[in-house]
């Protein structure tokens, strides 16, 4: 059995052991060296993010059910993408299909603030009052399912090897449980870090009720993205601890908090001028 063969054959253990090993991991940081003071009741918050996750889980099983992976194998199968029409060998094509894809899923994260109906789905993930790791998979099932889609088409043209893809989705779904972590990382070292990948702090940022600080720092994993495309932002104006979390509109817990509230939260409201490029924070902002 290769290695393809093998990934191929234990995908779903795989993520899970490394999305439990994580998730327990950071779930522990937080409690030992909590970065924020939360403002609401984390058994709440947890139970309906967690409820969200399981579903939007057993959607795509149902839906897709040999996820990416099994996209990766069939293009391999029909010889089908770049790194396949080319024959690069495996290192290389793993390297390169990594980086592609993260770079995807940036400019998927930057059109899904631009785009206004794809943003009253991304707001599920920005509602959140506050912020810690369960907030990293927190996404309506649309959304969820519109990245599948835009995962399919990437493998597609590009033709990564299916060792890649498993490797990709581990890495996603731990840096973000990672940067979106509770969790207080010594100064030096996370200024050392944000230069590779992105950290806490750096995404904190992203998540705050002000446009001009939620529309930066998109980047999920490799920081490179929003230093070389101009989004980055060192630190929130209000500094970590006095940052107000979530979108300043919805503030209602049974809205932004209650599995129920989150499943209709995009058709709630009317879709107004949400724009990427609104520099400056509106106290009467509609998103």
């Amino acid at each position: 059995m290769n290695l393809n063969e093998f990934v191929m054959n234990n995908e779903l253990a795989i993520r899970l052991g490394f999305f439990f090993g994580v998730f327990a991991l950071m779930a522990l940081w937080e409690v030992l060296a909590p970065r924020r003071a939360l403002t609401v009741s984390k058994t709440m918050r947890w139970a309906n993010n967690i409820g969200l996750v399981f579903l939007n889980s057993f959607i795509l099983r149902l839906l897709f059910p040999a996820a990416a992976v099994g996209m990766a194998a069939w293009t391999s199968a029909q010889g089908w993408g770049l790194l396949n029409y080319f024959e690069v060998s495996l290192l290389p094509a793993a390297i390169v299909s990594i980086i592609v894809m993260d770079l995807i899923i940036y400019l998927q994260h930057v059109m899904v603030h631009a785009v206004p109906v794809l943003w009253r789905l991304h707001r599920v993930h920005h509602a959140d009052l506050d912020y810690d790791v369960t907030t990293g998979s927190r996404f309506h099932p649309i959304e969820i399912i519109l990245s599948m889609g835009i995962k399919f088409a990437i493998i597609v043209v590009l033709g990564p090897p299916v060792v890649a893809v498993v490797i990709f989705e581990v890495i996603l779904n731990g840096m973000a449980m990672f940067n979106h972590g509770n969790v207080r990382l010594p100064l030096g070292l996370d200024r050392v870090l944000r230069w590779f990948v992105v950290t806490p702090d750096m995404h904190r940022v992203h998540h705050s009720v002000e446009d001009d600080e939620a529309n930066s720092n998109f980047g999920f994993n490799l920081s490179i993205w929003d230093r070389l495309f101009g989004t980055y932002r060192d630190q929130p104006r209000a500094g970590h601890e006095g940052m107000t979390i979530g979108i300043h509109k919805y503030r209602d817990p049974k809205m932004v908090s209650w599995l129920s509230g989150l499943l209709i939260f995009p058709f709630v409201g009317k879709i107004t001028g949400y724009a990427i490029n609104r520099r400056e924070w509106n106290e009467d902002h509609e998103s």
